[in-house]
């Protein structure tokens, strides 16, 4: 059981970055999938989620509308699309995989974690 989050880095408000979430197929296939970041000297946060077909999904407040997940079945991948970035998007960001076949904002119904990925938005 493996994730492996890639795609974070250093850019600019305003711009656009791509993270994705290799997951292994025994936890992609029948699992929500969600993506989670935490702040320096904060607590993580759900930023978004998608159940297991891809067919419904959901987002924080604070990105809804700049961010979109999405999943390739055939790939394994979990996708953040992330537009309009801000300097408080700033983050450690974890794709994770859920306990059941829907997306939860809550991390706890999460039991699978992959190592993160930073975000930096320069001002």
């Amino acid at each position: 059981v493996q994730l492996q989050a890639s795609g974070g880095g250093l850019v600019q408000a305003g711009d656009s970055l791509r993270l994705s979430c290799s997951a292994s197929g025994r936890i992609f296939s029948n699992n929500g999938m969600g993506w989670f970041r935490q702040a320096p000297g904060k607590e993580r946060e759900f930023v978004a989620g998608i159940s297991w077909s891809g067919g419904t999904t959901g987002y924080a407040d604070s990105v809804k509308g700049r961010f979109t997940i999405s999943r390739d079945g055939a790939k394994n991948v979990v996708s953040l699309q992330m537009n309009s970035l801000k300097p408080e998007d700033t983050a450690v960001y974890y794709c994770a995989g859920a306990r059941r076949a829907v997306w939860s904002i809550s991390d706890y119904d999460y039991n699978y974690w992959g190592q993160g990925t930073l975000v930096t938005v320069s001002s």
